[in-house]
């Protein structure tokens, strides 16, 4: 085990870390990518993840044989379709043991050092999970489409939908839906145009500004942020209901939202001890150990 090396993978909606460690956490090296989420293609997610891996292995100044005695944990977003998972699976590493849960699971890990709580993912998705024993429960997480409450996606297409009805002169114009339309040159066809190839990703894009807007008394961004800030109250409910004592937000839309909670969730919400990549490394390591009991 003193020659082993174990990498961690956050694999999400907008980029994909990695992050190699040598047997006593020291960090190798780093890599970063682009979007990872299944939802946007297995195939896809597969490049991304191995490129990221790549950078990290080339920053650490080792060659693909060292790939060999590395083993990977890795915390993907869409894995939790079943189908989609069975084809991460599947695909080839070249690794000498990967382990796949999701990206929230791997960031409950990381946030309470392998303890209980629970941890809201609000990012480009958003994903709340509770760990009590070895049993992790679910709210939200179910993707763009349907899902998702509080997540930048959704934020920034309800955010498009009221920048296009004030431009079309359905609503009144504020400086929020404003500055949306500049950049687009004031032309609904080219908004149009990016709204038909947006991914989530894009939509999510939106949400920052938002909450800015929000903070500037803008009428239409605060009540858009007023309606995300309810989604995301009603998702910390369902996880204390659920079990969880202590919950820590992450992702990049964390902060935004924590200042706008309600003061009763101080009594729960903790910032997280570490970060998803350090939850994905965990289970990297405790794949090796199972992988060293077998041989004995």
């Amino acid at each position: 085990m003193k020659d082993a090396l174990f990498l961690g993978i956050d694999a999400g909606g907008t980029h994909c870390r990695a992050r190699l460690v040598d047997a006593g956490g020291g960090v190798l090296g780093t890599g970063r990518g682009g979007a990872a989420n299944l939802t946007l293609g297995v195939a896809k997610a597969h490049r991304t993840i191995l490129a990221a891996s790549a950078q990290a292995f080339r920053d650490a100044g080792l060659g693909r044989a060292a790939m060999a005695r590395t083993h990977a944990g890795m915390g993907i977003a869409g894995v939790d379709d079943p189908a989609r998972a069975r084809r991460i699976a599947a695909a080839r590493f070249p690794f000498a043991s990967i382990t796949i849960r999701s990206d929230a699971e791997t960031a409950c890990l990381g946030a309470h050092g392998g303890a209980d709580g629970g941890v809201l993912v609000l990012g480009t998705g958003s994903n709340g999970i509770v760990r009590r024993g070895r049993r992790f429960r679910r709210v939200s997480g179910g993707g763009f489409l349907l899902s998702d409450l509080g997540s930048g996606a959704v934020v920034g297409h309800a955010a498009a939908r009221e920048v296009f009805a004030a431009h079309q002169g359905l609503i009144a114009a504020s400086p929020f839906t404003r500055h949306i339309m500049r950049r687009f040159d004031n032309d609904p066809s080219k908004m149009l145009a990016w709204a038909l190839a947006a991914t989530p990703g894009r939509w999510a894009e939106l949400a920052p500004l938002v909450f800015a807007y929000a903070a500037k008394a803008d009428p239409i961004a605060g009540r858009l942020a007023d309606a995300a800030v309810g989604d995301v109250v009603g998702l910390l409910d369902s996880m204390i209901a659920l079990g969880a004592r202590r919950i820590a937000l992450t992702g990049g839309l964390a902060e935004a939202y924590a200042s706008r909670l309600p003061r009763r969730f101080a009594r729960v919400l903790v910032p997280p001890q570490r970060d998803a990549l350090a939850g994905a490394i965990d289970l990297a390591r405790a794949a090796a150990a199972k992988r060293r009991r077998s041989r004995r």
